[in-house]
């Protein structure tokens, strides 16, 4: 995957108070609609309560995998130090696994402590996480990567002659998800493949590209070789008609987590109108998609979005 690449377009699957039976629907129906990649967030509990069910991420994309033939697979983001590092780099090896080198290892530092410290795993502070991130990465890198045997002796993340057997079977892209302007896009430029937007970032889409650029930069790297992703919410309807009031209710229902509905960069509206949004982000140099696609069966809205805005980008 280049940052040259035409535009790639991920879709979420339903993980929230949804049946296993209604993700594993929406996976091969996603896939056979022509989308690129298949997300879910990395959450031990729903965000709005404990109580609220929810799927765990990466046994999710394992079985996603083994019904799936085509799609790449990530989580929008797995927090670093919610799980032993160096297992959770033997869980992912094996998940590309049994995809035969789909997965996408979406990363970030995590911020619902309860789902940290109910585990059994420490919840830093805000910098201490970011650090932990980027160790994780380093480790990461070696588990998968040619030795045989890791040590590492980090200040948040320790292993001692572990060993990852299966490789991946493909070098793994790395995501990382965020929009901290000081660490998080500097630990993106050194490490990622790929960087992630949040989607209530996704109005100053222009600037965060160009801190990330500022900071390739200082660490001598080819901005290029990153691809930037954008998380969004699309609210696409047939006509303007109905766009308009989906996008007074998509704002009414997801406030600010999922950006404004009707922002600069916001992809609502008809097919036309979501194209021409699609365009400015590339413009901005930003070629992936991770969508949330608003309404009661999302199925139908990515069906419209695959039939009359991907192609537009192929």
């Amino acid at each position: 995957m280049t940052a040259n690449a035409n535009a790639h377009f991920g879709v979420t699957l339903p993980q929230i108070k949804r049946p296993w039976v209604a993700a594993a629907d929406a996976a091969r129906a996603f896939e056979s609609m022509g989308f690129d990649s298949l997300w879910v967030c990395d959450h031990l509990y729903g965000p709005q309560s404990p109580q609220l069910p929810i799927l765990e991420a990466w046994s999710m994309i394992a079985a996603v995998a083994a019904i799936t033939e085509r799609v790449e697979l990530g989580t929008l983001v797995t927090p670093a130090g919610m799980r032993n590092p160096a297992q959770l780099g033997k869980t992912i090896a094996t998940v590309d696994n049994i995809a035969g080198g789909r997965v996408i290892a979406g990363l970030g530092g995590g911020w619902m402590p309860r789902e940290f410290t109910d585990f059994g795993m420490p919840f830093h502070g805000t910098g201490q996480r970011l650090k932990q991130l980027a160790e994780t990465v380093e480790l990461f890198k070696r588990m998968w990567g040619e030795e045989d045997e890791i040590s590492y002796d980090g200040d948040y993340v320790q292993a001692s002659g572990v060993v990852c057997q299966p490789k991946p079977p493909r070098k793994v892209p790395i995501l990382i998800g965020g929009a901290g302007e000081q660490v998080t896009l500097k630990i993106a430029a050194r490490e990622a493949d790929i960087w992630n937007n949040l989607a209530g970032q996704q109005a100053v889409l222009d600037r965060k590209i160009d801190v990330l650029h500022r900071h390739c930069d200082a660490v001598g790297r080819n901005p290029d070789e990153i691809v930037a992703s954008q998380q969004c919410l699309v609210t696409i309807a047939p006509d303007a008609d109905r766009a308009g009031p989906m996008a007074d209710q998509a704002q009414r229902i997801f406030g600010g987590h999922m950006g404004d509905p009707k922002g600069p960069l916001a992809i609502t509206g008809t097919a036309e109108r979501c194209a021409e949004q699609i365009q400015k982000h590339i413009d901005l140099g930003c070629t992936m998609f991770v969508i949330e696609f608003f309404g009661k069966d999302t199925q139908e809205p990515a069906q419209l979005f695959a039939e009359e805005v991907m192609p537009e980008f192929r």
